[in-house]
């Protein structure tokens, strides 16, 4: 299959000269301020969402150009069921038809979808239309695209856990062998790796329970724009950020002392 380009951003934006090794692997992105955008305008919390979906295929776009491979976005939380009913009937029913009405877009650009997050109260809708859009895409190799639905970070930690003792419980792990290695293999995507990169959006500086293991390490950015008002720039933006860091993991260079 002939892999598409991305469109060019409207501005005719380029991304930024960043080298290939500074590029983040792996992006994860807390789309927030959806609601805030919508009450400023006088509209209703939904029109915030619609919104919201442009923004983050302009994301995608951006992400494919600067040749950042792994894009994780948090479409619903484990949390985000307290929201009213009606604000929750329209999420379900949003995310069911994006991933519907975007397929075929992200296909012929060459990006894998895949989804984390229970399967629980989901519809059964919700459900086919990912499952659906990850058998589609299951070879592509331009981005994947993680979509995380009804996804929480403790949630899957505990589903993780759970998992592992049921196979320690049988007798095909020896619990004196449990690493960290060992227990990522049980998380939800254990093929993607760890967050370079945790970005969101709304001058918010939290992480709300979103990919907790796999960003120990990440660095953070957090951006004062509105997602609706997002684009592939805030995302080259962030990444422009993120190479000037300097990543250690704990470990640190000796101070030259002076005679």
């Amino acid at each position: 299959m002939k892999v598409r380009p991305p469109s060019q951003h409207p501005s005719g934006a380029i991304p930024p000269p960043i080298p290939r090794d500074l590029v983040p692997r792996h992006v994860a992105i807390v789309m927030d301020g959806n609601g805030r955008w919508a009450k400023q305008r006088g509209l209703p919390r939904v029109e915030g969402h619609k919104m919201g979906e442009s923004s983050l295929f302009d994301v995608i776009e951006g992400a494919i150009e600067l040749g950042v491979p792994y894009l994780s976005a948090y479409a619903f939380s484990t949390e985000n069921w307290k929201r009213s009913p009606d604000e929750v009937r329209f999420l379900m029913g949003f995310n069911r038809d994006v991933i519907r009405r975007r397929r075929d877009e992200l296909h012929a650009m060459g990006v894998r979808v895949r989804w984390a997050g229970r399967p629980g109260r989901l519809w059964r809708s919700v459900i086919s239309e990912l499952t659906d859009a990850e058998e589609m895409t299951k070879h592509n190799r331009t981005l994947t695209l993680q979509f995380c639905v009804n996804y929480g970070g403790r949630s899957e930690i505990v589903d993780a856990a759970v998992k592992l003792a049921a196979d320690i419980a049988a007798g095909r792990v020896k619990p004196g062998k449990v690493t960290e290695k060992v227990f990522a293999r049980y998380l939800d995507e254990p093929e993607i790796p760890d967050v370079d990169l945790f970005l969101r959006s709304s001058g918010e500086q939290r992480t709300s329970n979103f990919l907790l293991w796999q960003s120990a390490y990440a660095e953070m950015v957090f951006l004062n724009r509105l997602w609706p008002d997002f684009d592939r720039r805030d995302l080259w933006d962030a990444c422009e950020q993120y190479a000037k860091r300097d990543r250690r993991y704990g470990g640190a260079i000796p101070n030259e002392v002076r005679p």
